[in-house]
């Protein structure tokens, strides 16, 4: 009996030793961890990097990026609200001013206290009432940084929403005349926008630079202004050409350098950047005018004309001829951002620049009969 009982506790006892023999035996399967999705827009857009040649770079305070883009008086003026309407309500709110200095868009709080875009006209030495921007509020919150174009039709601005791949983002979007607002804004892409802010897009037409702000890659308090070359139209990288990395390194600028391709446009692009006069300049003295009558008389002042009528005449046909510059310009502007839209763009685009056409042969018919007309006046009194 003793015997039995002794292997029933050496049984006892090997039993937890086998059970544990077996345990160790079991191998753990690593723990697998699921690697984050990129979102599908910012790898859509990566994609579709444009090619922009960027000029040079600098680090800010955020409080003073203005200070940092020079930009012609032909071009416009950008402010912060708290200057330009000598208010202390709005320090992050800002201001642009076209180059007429009659008309300025700018941010404040709208409804449900978010940042809106608004516009106002000076009348007289007043400012009209806000007026917002309607048709850009779709997919769009917290508005900022205005600037309009030269051809008062494509503007650009910043703002976060569901159209945003993070922080502020960069939007295009363009004026329907017809329709009295703005079309869908779309969002730019890369590399100027990216999962960081992104803001105050600006181009100076008439030295053909741009610039904007982003606080990627910066300390806090801090922001990048990059100066970069406006392309004429839209062209991206060859995918086949690059690597990922490479691809990842352009859409996020991590070298300004390595989009200089030979330099040449870089160089000349500095030149236009230290030609820039930020203050207007003074005009030298030279006739207010000059009008040819006829093949021996040309008026270099309004006081020659001997027809009072011709006055008015004369400030019409000047006023129409302005006008005609204008469409023409807006009508070159047009047509590029046609052959680079999409089918439903189009139609509005073919719709807008028929009619613009329309205006541009009247006004030149316009012009004509003015010239005709104010020339056979003063005629009658040069040869009577």
């Amino acid at each position: 009996m003793r015997i039995r009982n002794i292997a029933i506790v050496a049984l006892a006892l090997l039993v937890p030793l086998t059970l544990q023999a077996q345990k160790k035996k079991v191998k753990v399967k690593p723990k697998v961890v699921e690697q984050p999705q990129e979102d599908p827009r910012i790898t859509e857009m990566r994609e579709a990097t444009q090619q922009i040649v960027f000029v040079d770079s600098i680090v800010v305070d955020k409080a003073d990026f203005l200070s940092a883009i020079r930009i012609n008086p032909e071009t416009g003026k950008l402010t912060t609200y708290d200057k330009f309407f000598r208010s202390e309500d709005h320090p992050d709110s800002y201001v642009f001013l076209n180059e007429m200095g009659n008309k300025c868009y700018f941010s404040n709080n709208g409804d449900n206290d978010r940042m809106q875009l608004f516009t106002s006209d000076k009348l007289g030495a007043e400012w009209s009432s806000p007026q917002p921007l309607t048709g850009i509020d779709e997919g769009i919150t917290d508005a900022n940084y205005p600037f309009m174009m030269s051809d008062g039709i494509t503007f650009h601005f910043a703002a976060k929403g569901s159209e945003s791949i993070g922080g502020y983002d960069i939007f295009i979007t363009r004026y329907d005349s017809e329709g009295g607002r703005f079309f869908k804004p779309e969002n730019i892409g890369m590399p100027f926008n990216s999962e960081a802010n992104d803001y105050m897009y600006v181009i100076d037409e008439l030295s053909q630079i741009g610039y904007f702000v982003t606080d990627r890659r910066q300390p806090e308090g801090k922001v990048c202004v990059y100066t970069f070359i406006p392309p004429t139209s839209r062209r991206t990288y060859n995918l086949d050409s690059y690597t990922n990395q490479q691809l990842r390194d352009l859409a996020s600028i991590s070298s300004v350098a390595n989009t200089w391709g030979n330099g040449n446009a870089r160089k000349e692009a500095l030149a236009r950047i230290n030609s820039i006069k930020t203050e207007p300049a003074v005009k030298e003295s030279k006739p207010q005018m000059s009008f040819l009558v006829n093949d021996k008389t040309t008026y270099t002042s309004e006081t020659q004309f001997r027809d009072a009528d011709n006055i008015t005449l004369y400030h019409e046909l000047k006023s129409t001829e302005k006008r005609l510059n204008e469409i023409k310009g807006n009508l070159e502007k047009l047509r590029v951002y046609y052959s680079n839209a999409n089918a439903d763009d189009k139609n509005a685009l073919s719709t807008e620049i028929l009619e613009e056409e329309q205006q541009e042969l009247q006004l030149s018919k316009n012009i004509i009969q003015l010239n005709k007309l104010i020339r056979n006046n003063e005629n009658k009194f040069i040869n009577p």
